[in-house]
């Protein structure tokens, strides 16, 4: 395709997109409508309704549509419950174009009118150009955008430039149940034919500047467990090794007040910082203040963008989580809690390795307890551990989206991490082996999670646009 009938194609399609806001738009507030909550039970039927209008929306444009079912899983209290069956859909069969497969979720956080918001969380409200409720951002915007992007080239009659497969879920925001067997199972026939995998369910790092996003952090979640049985302050209080000051002893000796983590060896394995990646950051708009608004906090440990961006996406940190057993109910009660369990995590970095994490971790706290001549029990769990992502920022799917982002926001993008976990990209990439990229279209002050949630008009339409775009420019790049 030469760049001439390109840049003819884009703005047919870009006039198509802006005559069409207002139906796009609907179709958002379709989907907020719907309270697809997945953390709480007695909305899961709302979760599978919501797969069924995805699936319908997905039929509509042709694709075929397999809603796959993934069975039950037992809840706490012993019920089974249905889980929510994952859409597998595929359009375009044509050998001459790249595959690209699209994941998103149509799941969505618990919301409440009197948590704080300003609307109702399920009514779709636009106030100064943000279309307000709860899914809006995350991800019921961006995965409509991917299909109104699709639904342009349809309705122009237009030859797809690729071939399209879509993974919708329904349980990312529950821990993305069944999903990992799934694509186990799937490896060797619907992702046989992908080239490239797509993930829009993150947000630019400023509230203006676009951004492409390569890599994230890992977690791994510690529990740390003292003491045995409840006692009177009164009777022992003096006497004996309290569990709960053990604890905090050991929980204190983690960090230092500048946020380094005490660890010994828990900074070896961390990569080494390159050059290349080194340029990335220079041209990163990131501005403090805007942070710091976003999110309410008046200091942050480092004074310079450089160092923030460092400490938040290339090394490791460790947050203190809580303290199980002790009494935390208004008022006052003088026990002596038998038995505490700290919790806390380690957000780790490439190359760390999670199995010396934890090793490193253990020794620790061990050697830290035996200083305290402690006889209460000690005991050092690891019950969740997720590895970290990177992608290649040169790869073919980063150099077509760049030139998207380019030609719809007349910028390049920031390349960025994101400071927290991601499984499904690390999910993807390591059981298909294909090239991932996470591509947002939301910006930092979109509230993902919190009351108030929002994707704004410009970034939803833009968003389609630049999906748009991308599927020209990965054709071209292939």
């Amino acid at each position: 395709m030469s760049s001439l009938s390109s840049s003819v194609l884009e703005v047919e399609i870009f006039q198509y997109i802006d005559a069409h806001q207002s139906d796009f738009i609907k179709d958002l507030e379709e989907w907020v409508a719907v309270e697809s909550d997945s953390v709480q039970p007695h909305l899961r039927k709302e979760v599978i309704r919501m797969m069924a209008l995805a699936a319908d929306r997905l039929s509509s444009l042709g694709a075929t549509v397999n809603l796959v079912n993934l069975g039950s899983h037992q809840l706490p209290d012993g019920q089974d419950l249905p889980l929510p069956p994952v859409i597998l859909g595929e359009l375009g069969k044509n050998p001459q174009n790249p595959t690209v497969c699209f994941y998103g979720h149509v799941d969505v956080q618990p919301a409440k009118k009197e948590d704080g918001w300003k609307t109702d969380p399920y009514t779709l409200t636009e106030i100064n150009g943000n279309l307000h409720g709860r899914g809006a951002t995350d991800n019921k915007g961006p995965v409509l955008a991917w299909i109104n992007a699709v639904e342009t080239f349809r309705a122009l009659k237009l030859t797809m430039p690729v071939n399209f497969k879509f993974v919708i879920e329904g349980m990312e925001e529950a821990g993305s149940l069944g999903l990992e067997k799934l694509l186990e199972e799937e490896k060797q026939r619907f992702f046989s034919d992908v080239d490239y995998i797509v993930i829009s369910d993150n947000l630019w790092l400023s509230n203006k500047k676009p951004a492409l996003t390569y890599g994230s952090r890992g977690n791994a979640c510690f529990f740390v467990e003292c003491g045995s049985k409840d006692l009177h302050s009164g009777t022992f209080g003096g006497i004996i090794h309290e569990p709960l000051m053990d604890l905090i002893a050991l929980l204190d000796s983690l960090v230092d007040p500048t946020g380094r983590i005490q660890i010994p060896g828990i900074y070896d394995s961390v990569a080494a910082l390159t050059e290349e990646e080194r340029k990335l950051y220079e041209s990163i708009e990131f501005d403090l203040e805007e942070h710091k608004n976003n999110s309410g906090v008046k200091k942050f440990l480092y004074d310079t963008k450089n160092e923030i961006l460092l400490h938040l996406w290339r090394y490791p940190s460790l947050s203190i989580h809580g303290i199980e057993g002790a009494f935390h109910e208004p008022g006052i009660k003088t026990v002596i809690p038998a038995k505490v369990i700290g919790k806390f995590s380690i957000r780790q970095v490439p190359h760390m390795d999670l199995s010396i994490v934890k090793q490193q971790v253990v020794e620790h706290l061990e050697s830290v307890f035996s200083k305290r001549n402690s006889p209460n029990k000690l005991r050092v769990l690891m019950p969740l551990g997720a590895k970290p992502w990177l992608a290649n920022v040169n790869d073919p799917l980063y150099k077509a989206a760049r030139r998207a982002i380019k030609i719809v926001f007349g910028e390049d993008p920031d390349f960025i991490r994101d400071g927290s976990t991601v499984p499904v990209a690390r999910m993807f990439q390591t059981i298909t082996q294909k090239s991932v990229m996470m591509f947002p279209i939301g910006a930092a002050d979109d509230g993902e999670h919190s009351q108030n949630e929002k994707i704004s008009r410009h970034n939803y339409i833009k968003g389609t646009k630049v999906f748009s775009a991308f599927f020209l420019e990965i054709s071209k790049l292939h």
